[in-house]
């Protein structure tokens, strides 16, 4: 688990424990592996929110989503999904490109449901709709995903551009963060 990123959380909570930092809370929480914190906020969200709503659409289904991705459901969090399909390529939301995570969360997915072709698809969404993606780190992290959903079927030439493409954008960041070093492993491995 990330810690850091749960500390920062909750502490984002208690300065301003409004919906948008509740619903952002919870996602952290869920992406950063406290699935029990993360659904503990969501249930109670669940409870208040109109079903038809943005906040359910987006936030609740990517939340759910990214906690069943914790508990190794892929084949879960890509129905869930299918609630942001008509809202996810709309305008901002939270931050420019968050309409965008159910599209990143649901490649997460269909990767670790081992089905590359659809991880590509939704991938290259984010490669397609740059004008959506803003600076979102999102959109650098398609890159590297859509690089795995490559190695993972196979097409060494396309991973390889990808994984270039992702470590290109990333060549003044930090060194030390880890997504990063990972990235650079497994572009060697492709070498």
């Amino acid at each position: 688990m990330n810690y850091a990123a749960r500390r920062d959380a909750r502490e984002a909570l208690a300065l301003a424990p409004t919906l948008n930092v509740r619903l952002l809370t919870s996602l952290a929480l869920a992406r950063a592996g406290d699935s029990a914190a993360a659904e503990k906020l969501i249930t109670k969200l669940d409870r208040t929110l109109p079903p038809d709503s943005m906040m359910m659409l987006y936030g609740s289904s990517s939340i759910h989503a990214a906690i069943d991705l914790n508990r190794k459901a892929p084949t879960d969090a890509i129905r869930r999904l299918q609630a942001a399909a008509n809202v996810e390529l709309g305008a901002e939301f939270f931050f420019p490109g968050s309409l965008m995570y159910p599209v990143y969360l649901r490649g997460v997915a269909y990767l670790d449901a081992d089905n590359a072709q659809e991880a590509v698809v939704e991938f290259q969404k984010f490669l397609d709709h740059r004008g959506l993606i803003a600076n979102c780190p999102l959109g650098a992290l398609a890159h590297l995903q859509i690089g795995r959903a490559y190695a993972m079927a196979g097409d060494t030439a396309k991973a390889k551009a990808a994984y270039k493409d992702f470590l290109t954008l990333w060549k003044d960041g930090d060194p030390e963060i880890p997504i990063l070093k990972q990235a650079e492993a497994e572009y060697e491995k492709l070498q």
